[in-house]
């Protein structure tokens, strides 16, 4: 008998049915106006576009514009790029459009369906963000659909690091702009770190789409992005921990692999100060437990974790003698990436690398936060439905599954779970063997480095040739990608997750003909075209007869959609395909969530060596452990945003105070209010009200009123006076400040005191908010601690934030009117001498730019830490050290 939920499904059809059958109307709409479209000229599709323009810019809603404007897109990209959309690729490109996240398998073409509602959205001119995972994939996307939107007469940019300003600026005042996440979270930062409004490039948040929404919004959202700057330097400090640490014994501290964490046990808190009393690193008579040990304790903490939570080749690679960090979801090298709070350090000392210094944060931004500035926000993904709640709670976002264009033919079979991963690793290279025999392609999924390379040994010794793809092949990553689904091929890869190029059955045409006309550049194209395509012809009907891409996972990752992304690189577009997921009792998710229950169950069972188990109920077991650790990462983030909305507010009053201050003219008004209200606040602290007279400290009020202010104010004559009281002192004090300033304006020149008022205001702002960054980091990391006396952490944490801001304000209006009381004019004779001793600066800097020589000095000459005994080789010259490398790659790396 069916349940009503499941009979109310059949009648009605799911939510998700009801959605992807309401965009029907909208799509037959489109299809009826497509022979209008093709019958215009191409000067046809730009006129139409400035039609519809004229139309959204007046004020017509963009819904009604959306069956003209997408028929318009699809003509201009079927003309531009030969790809006539399908009807669910438009239907895609209506749900981004209305603030969805459009779930399409692999290979359903979302680079194309984001064109669509990029197009409709940009004819507003307030530009559109089309936002990726890497800059790989945005200059690709980029140069790839700008032949659409070219020939609908729109501007295409792409925003990537260490571009030159001037493109940057001209990126992003192109209608449709391509970026990283990652770039732009950081282009917001140092657009509000800018003193002028000319210098800065984000013009609106008017819509963006996320490629891979999943990974973005939901994988990177427990990292903040940071702008820093150096601090001091505590290197020697870390080296010593360092050595401490592989005495600690396991007695002395607590290691939880679910929650991530590690700390100390009180037996090591006491052997701890033994060690670091008989270092001297703890001064005598100073205690663990006191305020003054704080920093030595979080050091030793941070060595720890570096030791007991950071694997070498899984989270972190050693590369150039650099701790590289490695993205856990996609397995990539995040270059540049670094760990706060001196963790990155404590991995640095671990490893004998060179220690950077410490950096302080000038300002950070979390993804989530970030993203909630845009007015409309849309995504597309694979896998998508998995975190539906989080995607609704957090960003306000639907999530649809849009059908895909041909029916999916692949094989997803049970899970085969083994008792030892020696076990599991003997099946996994026996199938591989079979499938291998009968050339069927096979992409292998590992879950670290190290496993793909002993993985990789274990074939090499089956005498099985293959291609290893991780962190340290990231250069070689679109080639491998490209080839793994020729005839026969074998792929081990680490976390395939939006890899961003197609596994296509036969190999990847257009990739195979860039290498062979690069290879014989003297042939023909032409020729070679025809030749690969009728070789890739034969190849992909062997590869489908042979059973199409054979996707092995060597495990379960803790988020399903991980697994789900995996499985979907094979039987894209209706192609054949199967998966199957080998396991093992060893392996991680199943050691830690609940491996006990199968043993029981595989013991009762008397398997033997080598036999699997394989049932649908271990899948579902499985999914429930997952769903459980998917639900506490939810949880964290929950948390971490709840705490950064607390930062978000004041960060946004900031950045609008900044942005008011460099729109405005005239900021005299501003700084009037500020000297008002310190005037007033001095007067309330030196002559409190409801006090009498000889209460009254004046001498003391004089005193702050000259240091503040720079008045000379007889204060002390003024409250001698019969019948004063504090309003009339305050009055006075506010007239005389008035007239002091009035002159100085007079003498520095009206637009220079508009010039220097803004300057004051600015610097004053950013050092200020620089230094309440680091007491909230500090606040932050100790708030935790107050819920042993049963109160909540985020609210404390609220309540102290909030008087910190205060504090912030209260002493920008201070420094402010302080800095400009005392400004002035420099005399003749100062400017003299500063012309005097920036011209001896120069002569000695044109002296010692004579003295070096240019050519290359030889190598015993050579010193890495002196750059004039380096002469000027070019970048592709051979370093002067001597090493037989390019200069670039070697001391002229960047």
């Amino acid at each position: 008998m069916l349940g009503l939920g499941t009979l109310a499904k059949k009648v009605f059809g799911t939510p998700n049915d009801r959605k992807v059958k309401a965009t029907r109307p909208l799509i037959e709409k489109i299809n009826a106006l497509e022979p209008e479209f093709e019958a215009l000229s191409d000067e046809g599709l730009v006129a139409k576009t400035a039609e519809l323009r004229d139309r959204a810019t007046s004020g017509e809603d963009l819904n009604s514009l959306l069956p003209e404007a997408f028929a318009n897109c699809r003509e201009a990209a079927k003309r531009a790029l030969g790809l006539r959309a399908f009807d669910v690729q438009l239907m895609g490109g209506i749900f981004l459009h209305e603030g969805n996240i459009a779930e399409m398998k692999t290979g359903e073409g979302k680079t194309l369906v984001a064109t669509f509602p990029a197009y409709l959205n940009a004819l507003t001119g307030k530009g559109v963000h089309i936002v990726t995972v890497n800059d790989y994939l945005a200059r690709r996307d980029a140069d790839w659909m700008s032949k659409v939107y070219g020939a609908l007469g729109l501007t295409t940019g792409v925003v990537y690091p260490q571009q030159p300003d001037d493109e940057k600026a001209a990126a992003y005042a192109c209608d449709v702009t391509y970026a990283t996440n990652n770039e732009l979270g950081f282009d917001y930062l140092r657009d509000n770190m800018k003193a002028e409004l000319s210098q800065m490039h984000q013009r609106f948040h008017n819509f963006a789409i996320v490629d891979e929404v999943d990974s973005i919004l939901i994988d990177e959202a427990r990292t903040p992005l940071i702008i820093s700057g150096p601090s001091q330097d505590r290197s020697e400090l870390y080296k010593t921990i360092d050595q401490l640490i592989p005495d600690v014994l396991e007695a002395h501290y607590t290691l939880d692999e679910k929650t991530k964490n590690v700390t100390f046990t009180d037996e090591g808190n006491e052997w701890l100060e033994e060690v670091l009393s008989g270092k001297g690193i703890l001064p005598e008579g100073q205690s663990l437990y006191d305020p003054e040990s704080t920093t030595i304790v979080h050091h030793v903490n941070q060595g720890l974790r570096a030791h007991k939570l950071f694997t070498r080749d899984k989270d972190y690679i050693v590369r150039d003698g650099e701790v590289v960090l490695i993205d856990e979801f996609t397995g990539r090298m995040m270059a540049g990436r670094r760990l706060s709070d001196g963790l990155h350090q404590a991995i640095e000392a671990k490893e004998g690398c060179t220690i950077q210094a410490e950096n302080v944060t000038l300002a950070s931004v979390t993804f989530q936060n970030y993203f909630r500035l845009y007015d409309k926000l849309g995504g597309m993904t694979g896998t998508a439905l998995t975190e539906a709640d989080e995607f609704h709670e957090i960003y306000g976002l639907g999530v649809v599954e849009v059908p895909t264009n041909r029916v999916v033919a692949r094989v997803d079979e049970d899970d085969q779970v083994y008792r030892t991963a020696g076990e599991k690793y003997n099946a996994v290279v026996d199938a591989i063997k079979v499938a291998h025999e009968k050339k069927q392609p096979v992409l292998v999924g590992t879950t670290s480095i190290e496993k793909s390379e002993f993985l990789s040994e274990l074939l090499t010794a089956a005498g099985i040739t293959h291609n290893v793809l991780n962190a340290r092949q990231h250069e070689q990553e679109a080639k491998i990608v490209a080839d793994a689904g020729k005839l026969g091929a074998v792929t081990i890869a680490t976390n395939m997750a939006g890899r961003g190029t197609d596994i296509k059955l036969g190999g990847n045409v257009e990739f195979s003909i860039m290498e062979a006309i690069a290879a014989d550049p003297e042939a023909n194209p032409d020729d070679i075209r025809s030749r690969i395509e009728e070789e890739h012809a034969s190849d992909e009907q062997a590869v489908k007869d042979a059973g199409g891409l054979y996707v092995l996972a060597t495990e379960r990752h803790e988020s399903r959609r991980i697994d789900n992304q995996l499985r979907g690189r094979s039987g894209r577009q209706g192609d054949p395909g199967r998966s199957s997921f080998f396991l093992s009792l060893d392996d991680d998710l199943m050691r830690i969530f609940g491996s006990e229950r199968l043993e029981k169950v595989l013991n009762t069972l008397g398997m033997k060596e080598g036999e699997a188990i394989v049932h649908p109920w271990v899948n579902k077991s499985l999914e429930r452990a997952q769903a459980k650790v998917e639900g506490r990462n939810f949880d964290i983030r929950k948390q971490l945003l709840k705490f950064d909305d607390v930062m978000n507010d004041q960060r946004k009053v900031i950045f609008g105070q900044r942005r008011e201050i460099m729109e405005a003219d005239d900021l005299a008004e501003i700084t009037q209010d500020m000297r008002h209200q310190v005037i007033d606040d001095l007067v309330t602290q030196f002559m409190p009200p409801k006090s009498y007279a000889d209460q009254w400290d004046v001498e003391g009020l004089q005193a702050a009123l000259a240091e503040n202010l720079g008045l000379d104010a007889p204060v002390v004559d003024w409250a001698a006076e019969e019948g004063v009281d504090d309003d009339t002192i305050r009055e006075k004090l506010e007239d005389l400040s008035d007239d002091f300033m009035a002159r100085k304006a007079v003498e520095f020149g009206p637009e220079n005191m508009r010039m220097i008022e803004k300057q004051i205001l600015l610097e004053t702002i950013d050092s200020k908010w620089r230094e309440h960054l680091l007491t909230l980091e500090h606040l932050r990391s100790v708030v935790g601690f107050r819920s042993y006396a049963q109160r909540d952490p985020l609210n404390e944490y609220k309540s102290e934030a909030f008087q910190l801001f205060q504090n912030l304000l209260d002493g920008l209006r201070e420094r402010v009117t302080q800095l400009l009381a005392h400004v002035r004019m420099r005399t003749a004779e100062e400017q003299k001498a500063i012309m005097e001793e920036m011209a001896r600066q120069q002569a000695a800097i044109a002296a010692a730019a004579q003295s070096v020589d240019d050519t290359p000095s030889e190598p015993g000459a050579f010193n890495e830490n002196d750059r004039a005994t380096w002469g000027n080789p070019g970048r592709n010259e051979a370093c002067p050290c001597g090493s037989g490398k390019k200069f670039k790659h070697c001391h002229g790396r960047i």
